[in-house]
């Protein structure tokens, strides 16, 4: 049975950003955020408090953390890799921090610079401190559906993992196809080994690349057993740096669009939504993935066509 309605969160300004070629400013990335904003995305993440050296593209978290929109029902997230982060995080005022770390050991040395356990021991600091102060704490597994160096990774492992981040409070976790190999009958698999090893539904959210143009239908398996919250980006922006040939991520309009069609609750506007990829496209100078909106894009250029040829 689907679910009513489910919630759409956008890491456009964090994971879609990470990853272009273009380093966008404070001020850019703030009018982008204000346009997802107007268009009705209530959890946003803005980017991630790591060393600068580590993602320059997000050197500016702290300047834009701070030229934040303040709108009611706004919830602001970034990552937070130790607890100096997550000192930045709560000065910056945000109401959610999250945590990452990968189902495969070479991925979370590449990506974290540290074994799982040692990244595990990490958090043991950063979660209880993060709620002690009164905010959520999310936390990203990725490379669940495979990792670009190891190949296949067992559900057990991403299982196993996800507990342990479970047990340290972490209130919702994010699965990630971070590559975009996975394929529909491998997502029922793991949403059945997560939930027969006592997850609920409402404890997990899908984080999913289009590598393979495989996003969407694996968004709709897990909408089919009950999953209600799913990551995307505008545009389709995005990547992994340490995941060799990963395309972006699931474009925000896609999943809205689909979501719409379905006849599924969202609080987004899609028209606005659209306003915000064109944006998006603009500021990082290349034509982004998103099919829905360069759909859009297409129409609105065959209609100024049109209206020229008759004036």
């Amino acid at each position: 049975m689907l679910p009513a309605s489910a919630a759409i969160v956008e890491v456009g300004p964090r994971d879609g950003l990470q990853n272009e070629a273009a380093s966008l400013g404070a001020p850019d990335k703030v009018r982008l955020i204000e346009a997802l904003v107007a268009a009705g995305l209530g959890r946003i993440e803005i980017g991630s408090f790591v060393k600068r050296e580590w993602i320059p593209q997000l050197a500016d978290t702290d300047e834009v953390a701070r030229r934040l929109p303040r709108a009611p029902g706004v919830t602001y997230s970034a990552l937070v890799p130790n607890r100096h982060g997550l000192e930045r995080a709560l000065e910056a005022g945000l109401g959610e921090v999250a945590v990452f770390l990968s189902a495969s050991e070479t991925h979370n040395q590449k990506n974290a610079n540290k074994s799982i356990d040692a990244s595990l021991e990490v958090f043991a600091d950063i979660v209880p401190a993060a709620r002690a102060r009164g905010v959520a704490v999310r936390g990203y597994l990725s490379t669940v559906w495979g990792c670009p160096y190891e190949g296949h990774v067992p559900p057990e492992q991403s299982l196993r993992i996800s507990r342990a981040l479970r047990n340290l409070g972490v209130g919702e976790i994010s699965l990630g196809d971070t590559i975009g190999v996975g394929n529909p009958l491998q997502t029922r698999r793991i949403l059945e080994t997560f939930f027969a090893g006592g997850f609920q539904p409402r404890e997990l959210a899908l984080h999913m690349h289009d590598t393979h143009g495989m996003a969407l239908a694996n968004c709709l398996v897990g909408l089919e057993m009950g999953i209600a919250t799913f990551d995307a980006s505008v545009g389709g922006t995005g990547g992994c740096p340490y995941a060799p040939g990963a395309a972006g991520n699931l474009a925000t309009e896609d999943l809205a669009s689909m979501l719409q069609g379905m006849g599924i609750r969202t609080s987004i506007d899609l028209d606005k939504l659209l306003d915000a990829g064109r944006l998006a496209q603009e500021l990082i100078g290349r034509r982004l993935p998103g099919r829905r909106l360069q759909a859009a894009i297409g129409a609105a250029s065959r209609a100024m066509r049109s209206e020229a040829q008759t004036t």
